[in-house]
């Protein structure tokens, strides 16, 4: 039985914006959305979760176009992927947004465009390497963490949760940050599901720095909040995919 939070001293985020808002807002500003198949709409209509990121620029002589991947997770475990291209056709101008299903359709737009005749590529021609920032250090919050630790872990439901020598190294938590790395309430068929991924940072009286992992979703049969939690981010994203490929 899940087991809710006991402390108050938490409040998560707010909701970021859902598979079902990302895809309205970005149909309602492409100039061509009508083209896209209705099945790739259907897809997306059942999607659990969404990213979104630059994929290549090009800014030369007032004219720009840039191109972003938006990737949906849908509940067989699969993925669905719109390219949108941005561009203005004459300096100053207003930008202009189109949407394609793959990046061939993608080139093809892209090639239209009057952009100068320097114009590179369309995948980006410089890959610059730079040496790795260190991560930025988390803002530990000193407020009973070992106990925080411990409350995770006991209401984790999943037979493969950290155990007991991670518990017992936790056990000497003197802080600890809690930050949302994914979410967002998604749909399949007729049950709206979610899932949200937290990451639970701690830090160690020696300075040591651990960070458990927790799922909580929906994608039960009764449709009740589940907690599952991991001693890594590979192995929580895994398991959300597998529980998202069993709702269908």
């Amino acid at each position: 039985m899940s087991v809710p939070y006991e402390t108050a001293a938490y409040e998560p985020p707010e909701s970021p914006e859902s598979p079902e808002e990302h895809l309205m807002r970005l149909l309602g500003r492409t100039l061509n959305s009508f083209e896209l198949p209705d099945e790739t709409i259907r897809q997306l209509d059942c999607a659990l979760a969404h990213d979104g990121s630059l994929h290549s620029a090009h800014h030369s002589a007032g004219l720009h176009r840039e191109t972003y991947r938006h990737t949906w997770l849908l509940a067989d475990g699969s993925a669905v992927t719109l390219w949108e291209l941005v561009h203005n056709t004459a300096p100053g101008s207003e930008p202009q947004h189109e949407v394609y299903v793959d990046e061939e359709e993608l080139r093809t737009a892209t090639a239209r465009l009057a952009l100068p005749p320097d114009t590179p590529d369309f995948e980006l021609p410089v890959q610059v390497q730079l040496s790795p920032a260190p991560a930025p250090r988390p803002a530990y919050v000193p407020d009973a963490s070992a106990d925080h630790a411990r409350r995770l872990l006991r209401r984790a439901e999943n037979a493969d949760r950290p155990g007991t020598d991670l518990a017992a190294l936790l056990a000497t938590a003197s802080a600890h940050q809690i930050t949302q790395a994914f979410g967002g309430p998604g749909r399949t068929g007729r049950a709206r599901i979610g899932f949200s991924l937290y990451e639970h940072a701690f830090l160690l009286r020696d300075g040591a720095e651990v960070s458990l992992w927790e799922v909580e979703h929906t994608a039960t049969p009764d449709g009740r909040h589940m907690c599952e939690v991991y001693d890594s981010e590979d192995s929580a994203r895994r398991a959300m995919e597998r529980r998202a490929a069993q709702v269908s």
